[in-house]
């Protein structure tokens, strides 16, 4: 069978260069068709096989990607009829997110379908007792159990260390490690830099740090270290942030152990999300889902689109694992492996993205490290000043949020739906270092229209 492009022939970047040129009728190419990131890469208006030299050598199974569900657990009767529904509508996986040491492990998990499933605990707490009793069952349910314990996460985030015994929690890590090996207790909470405004390049490279500091004290660990991940709206580069990430990880886990992996838990970015016009965030997480599949994820928990002023609620729930269900099951998402293998635009911003977040992650390992620039404040400042700049564009309208800062329903009232706080939160209280605090772009405008209300 004949080929049908046989009958044209090949034009070449240059050519489509110049006939882009002439239609500008005399504007400047580079001021008119090519945009500059925050992250200072220049953004073509077409990517051309003649002008690209190498592909990212990394491999993204979104055949493997599972639908996660967030379950914070303060009643435990209400969490395990809540998980079990939840694995009856077709939630794949589970996060706990667990505050007290004090809840009953056993009883919580003893009657949900563990088998083969894999299950996240976020702890806001470090106990050696608390992760042995996971470890047994894990053991007895063949369950595959992801601690997700992170002391320099919970530094960052709250200023403090976790309250034990040593000083810095390392040592009480070690000891949960040696008694807890059916375990995978490393976990990288990526997305509070992502939360907090940092920029593309700073998300990686703050992430690579981060999760040095634990290589350089548990060189030993084999366990797959999980990164907790925020995507934002940015659909390609959220693509190639994750493929960058990966990438980069196993370049650095070779130094301590070839065989070491990395697992992707991605949620979408609270950051654009809004209070007004709420509807528009369905859109939002959706785009940020198909981000995330296609990036490589291994788990998806989508964000419900209420999640910022209502409380845990079914219909919310049941809309945002539906978004990754149709993604999944009637869009095929999951039907091929390395789906952005092929595309120069992608390949292009994941080498660009690369090479500037290892060439940062270098600059912060010579001067002393992810912890020690965390403990000057230095990681904060860089984050504060991205975030910064984010936000001038917000408020000048030049970056836009539909339905906030452009073309607002002036009819919306929020003032008696909001049954959570939806701002940042303020905490007095004695800490360490200067926590690194998420805020939305949309917080400010949205006091204001609320005070008019």
């Amino acid at each position: 069978m004949a080929n049908l492009f046989d009958d044209f022939n090949p034009i070449s970047s240059k050519q489509w260069k110049q006939k882009i040129q002439f239609e500008l009728d005399g504007a400047d190419y580079n001021e008119t068709v090519i945009w500059n990131s925050p992250e200072d890469i220049q953004v073509k208006p077409f990517y051309h096989r003649d002008e690209f030299s190498k592909s990212a050598s990394v491999n993204t199974q979104a055949s493997h990607f599972k639908i996660c569900q967030n379950i914070f657990v303060h009643d435990i009767e209400k969490s395990i009829r809540r998980a079990n529904n939840t694995l009856e509508r077709g939630a794949e996986s589970l996060r706990f997110t667990i505050q007290n040491e004090n809840i009953d492990i056993t009883k919580l998990l003893e009657n949900i379908p563990l088998e083969n499933k894999i299950v996240y605990f976020n702890l806001s707490f470090l106990s050696i007792d608390f992760v042995k009793k996971l470890n047994q069952i894990s053991i007895a349910r063949k369950a595959v159990f992801y601690c997700n314990l992170d002391p320099i996460g919970h530094l960052a985030r709250e200023g403090n260390w976790f309250l034990t015994s040593d000083k810095n929690n390392f040592e009480t890590l070690e000891k949960i490690s040696k008694e807890a090996q059916n375990l995978s207790l490393l976990s990288i909470d990526s997305g509070l830099y992502q939360n907090a405004g940092a920029n593309i390049t700073q998300q990686i490279a703050y992430s690579l740090a981060h999760a040095n500091e634990y290589l350089n004290r548990f060189p030993d660990f084999t366990k797959p270290i999980v990164f907790q991940i925020a995507v934002g709206t940015n659909y390609f580069f959220e693509i190639a942030k994750l493929r960058a990430l990966r990438m980069l990880f196993k370049l650095i886990a070779a130094e301590y152990n070839p065989n070491l992996d990395c697992h992707f838990l991605v949620t979408p970015t609270k950051r654009n999300k809004t209070i007004y016009d709420y509807n528009v965030n369905m859109l939002r997480t959706t785009t940020e889902c198909m981000s995330a599949i296609l990036g490589g994820a291994d788990a998806v928990a989508n964000l419900p689109y209420d999640s910022l002023y209502h409380k845990d609620n079914e219909f919310g729930d049941r809309i945002a694992r539906n978004q990754l269900l149709v993604l999944k099951h009637e869009s095929y998402f999951d039907k091929v492996d390395n789906p952005a293998d092929g595309s120069y635009y992608i390949e292009s911003l994941t080498m660009q993205l690369a090479e500037k977040s290892l060439a940062l992650f270098k600059d912060i390992e010579a001067n002393g490290g992810f912890l020690k620039l965390l403990n000057e404040g230095i990681i904060k400042k860089k984050i504060q000043e991205s975030a910064n700049k984010e936000q001038e564009l917000f408020d000048s309208k030049k970056e836009i949020l539909l339905g906030t800062n452009k073309y607002p329903n002036k009819d919306d009232k929020m003032k008696h739906d909001l049954e959570l706080f939806p701002f940042v939160k303020i905490k007095p209280r004695k800490t360490l270092i200067t926590p690194i605090i998420e805020k939305r772009l949309a917080e400010k405008l949205e006091q204001e229209r609320l005070e008019q209300e």
